[in-house]
């Protein structure tokens, strides 16, 4: 089955008020409070979920337990006065709390804003499989990459209220590692996240006609090969149209993990462009999933882009 476009949202106005949750991991509170300041100048009015500077009583790698996690997400996506969900940090956590969310419920109350990275990858799946919603892969609230670079937050506020404006993403630095030009629909995030959650039961079965886009932090290369490796032996990317990268932050000299991009990617027969600027670099545009798209990847210096064909929200 062709993987088809999903159901946008509507783009935010001046005053949108904006839910902020901690789906993963703990939220250090300074943070926290920087970005809420960077949205109010948005003229965006955020509210933080019950639970968001909580810690798990006994692991204090997770924001909550999984429970208050999970309503946290589901009260703010289901309230009709919130217009969007962002989370504040990745981390991890999301696969303990997914199967909690009432997903029923969440797809009757229609789709909204969801932004997030990383460990979001999980959730970008599941609105994309058990709600039909298309999502925004991009900053976090509380993140070091949304405080500190103009041009992440510009290309986020840009897609949510004049989205239009950035339908061809591509920094300058991305080149293409297999040329050519694909068309699909977009899908994917954390590498990583992806090989976690391929195989089980809500994961899923076809990605035909998909546009992969796909990065990582903190992987070695051999690691990396690792979770490609079993990604093509299950045959999660059969029937991929495309790739593409983003940034491999602190995944070890960039020599290695493009060494192994190009041995587990290159054989697919689809275009591959590398360093597009999304993800956990020091730049993180903000990348539309689950809307048809068209990759260029250029040969002989050519610029690399992907765009999208129809804006990210309505």
């Amino acid at each position: 089955m062709t993987l088809e476009p999903l159901a946008r949202p509507a783009r935010l106005r001046p005053g949108a008020r904006v839910a902020v949750v901690a789906p993963s991991g703990p939220v250090p509170p300074e943070r926290l409070e920087r970005g809420l300041d960077l949205l109010r100048g948005w003229d965006l009015d955020p509210v933080v979920a019950p639970h968001v500077l909580d810690t798990h009583p006994e692991l204090d790698h997770l924001a909550g337990t999984d429970e208050d996690r999970a309503r946290d997400l589901e009260e703010a996506w289901c309230d009709p006065s919130v217009d969007a969900v962002l989370c504040a940090r990745g981390g991890y956590g999301a696969h303990r709390m997914v199967d909690l969310l009432d997903w029923p419920a969440m797809r009757a109350a229609g789709p909204k804003v969801f932004v997030g990275y990383s460990d979001i990858t999980v959730l970008h799946e599941a609105f994309a499989l058990r709600a039909g919603f298309s999502t925004l892969h991009g900053p976090m609230v509380a993140t070091e990459v949304f405080l500190e670079d103009a041009d992440t937050r510009q290309a986020l506020r840009s897609t949510l209220f004049e989205p239009e404006s950035v339908q061809t993403l591509g920094l300058d630095a991305a080149v293409a590692l297999v040329p050519g030009t694909a068309r699909g629909v977009t899908y994917g995030g954390c590498a990583t996240l992806l090989a976690a959650d391929a195989g089980t039961p809500r994961a899923r079965t076809s990605v035909q006609g998909g546009l992969l886009v796909i990065e990582d932090t903190g992987e070695e290369p051999y690691r990396l090969d690792g979770v490609l490796t079993r990604l093509l032996r299950i045959g999660a990317l059969a029937g991929i149209s495309g790739v593409v990268c983003g940034s491999w932050e602190g995944c070890g000299p960039y020599e290695g993990v493009r060494a192994v991009l190009a041995d587990r990617l290159g054989g697919l027969g689809v275009p591959v462009v590398e360093e597009l600027g999304f993800g956990h670099g020091p730049t993180a545009l903000t990348v539309p999933l689950g809307v048809p798209a068209v990759l260029e990847a250029s040969a002989d210096g050519g610029r690399c882009t992907l765009t999208c064909q129809v804006p990210a929200l309505l």
